[in-house]
């Protein structure tokens, strides 16, 4: 067991992280790709529904998007430990690159049918999933240990700033040119991210003598599973994103209430949703100052409160600016969570293993959501929005409750 609790990382003084190569190519690759992202995420389901006219057929290609990381999210983390790091990153753009091809050379042949675009779909969504995995794995390779939380923070700031700035964007480029335009932008993007890719330099894996040779995919996933159960400080955190995942999707309702239920205006859905997400940016942007004066587990279990008190908001929330705040709160701390939890993955697993812990946990993240989602949808009509917030609440309480005095708050 100590050997999960150790890190891999050396304890050696390094320059700040904006001076260092790698990180300014990963993380101006990754703006990038976050920023480029947008324009296929928000012109894909929109070319869909002006072929079908079907809202359904709209919804299908948002869970087609989702199937592959809970499919594939062990068996991506196996090959990410086996394959060099780098290389995947690589290989993943690359197919990003020939579906995005593909996909404008369809458009403009006017051969583009709705199989196309779901399939084109499922595997930019594997693709994007494992190059997600492998830049994850990789940070402990390149940034020291105590640049690990730094540097989350840093790709957390720019993919929350791209996620906010992009679909406008793509929104009038769409308005103002065409399909066809927005996923050359992307493409083009891609193609740059590729070259930053390739010029980043990723150490290798080291892989514990007793650790090598072949084992079968089946045993290498397992290798993966009893790394994250026999991992005491990394369970626990992962089994608090794994409920506050499920308690978001129950409060994910919040659009719903604020228009049903508080007759707000499109415009002010806008901003409510827009005071969220500079929530969000904060967040990002003060974690490397809150770990200067704070320790991390302290953080990771303070925000939580946070999200309590946020949660707790929505039960007296009359205005759509009340929700706004509410959601302010709440991913501001989300943020510090994750951020938190991603530098205690990196650093609480050997390095030749993270691959598979990453894939796993992510798996079992992302099937929390879309359970809450669904039930807050059931309980929305059989029940009501407002009893939908008191549960929440009172879940969180018990979340905040139960993780009083764990080891995770004793970290550095």
């Amino acid at each position: 067991m100590e050997v999960a609790l150790k890190s891999e990382i050396k304890n050696q003084p390094q320059p700040s992280l904006w001076k260092q190569r790698n990180f300014l190519l990963l993380w101006t690759s990754g703006l990038i790709w976050s920023f480029g992202f947008q324009f296929y995420y928000v012109a894909l389901p929109l070319l869909i529904y002006k072929l079908t006219q079907s809202a359904s057929a709209m919804s299908t290609m948002r869970a087609i998007e989702f199937i592959p990381n809970i499919i594939f999210g062990m068996i991506i983390g196996v090959l990410v430990d086996r394959y060099s790091r780098k290389g995947v990153m690589f290989s993943t753009t690359l197919v990003h690159v020939c579906c995005m091809l593909a996909l404008v050379l369809l458009l403009l042949a006017g051969q583009l049918q709705i199989w196309h675009m779901y399939l084109i779909g499922f595997i930019v969504s594997t693709a994007g999933y494992a190059f997600g995995n492998a830049q994850h794995s990789a940070f402990p390779q390149i940034f020291g240990k105590e640049q690990l939380t730094e540097a989350n923070s840093h790709f957390s700031f720019a993919s929350t700033l791209m996620n906010m700035i992009g679909p406008g964007i793509a929104g009038m480029m769409i308005a103002w040119l065409s399909y066809e335009a927005n996923f050359i932008v992307y493409l083009i993007l891609l193609l740059i991210s590729l070259f930053l890719v390739q010029l980043t330099v990723i150490p290798k894996t080291t892989i514990p003598v007793k650790q090598k040779g072949k084992a079968s995919i089946r045993g290498e996933m397992k290798e993966g599973w009893d790394e994250l159960i026999h991992n005491k400080l990394l369970l626990a955190p992962t089994i608090i994103i794994l409920l506050l995942n499920f308690i978001n999707g129950l409060g994910n309702i919040v659009v719903f209430y604020a228009v049903d239920l508080l007759h707000a205006t499109e415009e002010q859905v806008g901003f409510m949703l827009s005071i969220g997400a500079v929530g969000g940016l904060l967040g990002a942007l003060v974690m490397p100052h809150l770990k200067k004066r704070f320790r991390r587990g302290q953080l990771f279990l303070y925000s939580m409160y946070f999200v309590l008190a946020g949660t707790i908001i929505l039960n007296f929330a009359t205005t759509w600016w009340l929700v706004g705040i509410s959601q302010f709160i709440r991913t501001f701390a989300v943020i510090v969570i994750n951020v938190n939890y991603l530098s205690f993955r990196q650093e609480f697993t050997p390095n030749h293993l993270l691959g598979r812990v990453a894939g796993t946990s992510s798996m079992l993240m992302k099937l929390a959501l879309p359970f809450g989602l669904f039930i807050s949808g059931i309980w929305a009509e059989v029940w009501n929005v407002p009893s939908l917030f008191v549960c929440c609440s009172i879940l969180m309480f018990l979340l905040c409750l139960g993780m009083r005095g764990n080891p995770i708050g004793n970290v550095k």
